[in-house]
């Protein structure tokens, strides 16, 4: 009897030990620079249905959007002050270059899917570039989407019309 108190005193300081090594904190992740061959740095950037692929290179602030220009692409002003803005947060808008396929979705979501890609590209082209970005929520990718219509709705939650005739 005495033996089984006696490893069962063993067993509880040894649980007790582990419970102390399970609360201790891991070390913080460390991120590195990821480019290619280039020089270029990738990232892909979703928001709603639309997704882009995104390479950022050291340059001169050109921005294309699938083949063309930024202002040609993204006509109102505000879609373009949304996609500049992590270049903006970083004074970058003159030394980054910013290549980028989208497709899927409307503008709105396409501009926020280049931005989102923009800064985890820059993120990669440099990692001190993380905290600035993080800290004003452009990593953080948007999860809201489109719900799906429900059969018998008009749409996804709005019902039909009743009629009591």
């Amino acid at each position: 009897m005495s033996d089984s108190f006696a490893s069962l005193s063993n067993l509880s300081g040894s649980a007790a030990a582990a419970v102390q090594e399970k609360g201790s904190n891991p070390p913080p992740p460390v991120y590195e620079r990821k480019v290619d061959a280039k020089g270029r740095a990738y990232a892909t950037g979703r928001r709603k249905n639309a997704s882009a692929r995104v390479w950022v290179k050291n340059g001169f602030g050109k921005i294309i959007v699938n083949g063309k220009d930024i202002n040609e692409y993204f006509a109102r002003p505000v879609l373009r002050l949304l996609l500049k803005q992590p270049l903006a947060l970083l004074n970058a808008n003159d030394r980054i270059d910013v290549f980028c396929t989208v497709s899927g979705g409307g503008l709105s979501g396409q501009a926020g899917a280049v931005r989102h890609g923009i800064s985890v590209a820059l993120t990669r082209l440099d990692p001190t570039n993380r905290s600035p970005l993080k800290a004003e929520g452009c990593l953080t990718r948007d999860p809201r989407v489109v719900e799906r219509k429900k059969y018998g709705r008009r749409k996804a939650r709005r019902r039909f019309q009743f009629s009591k005739r």
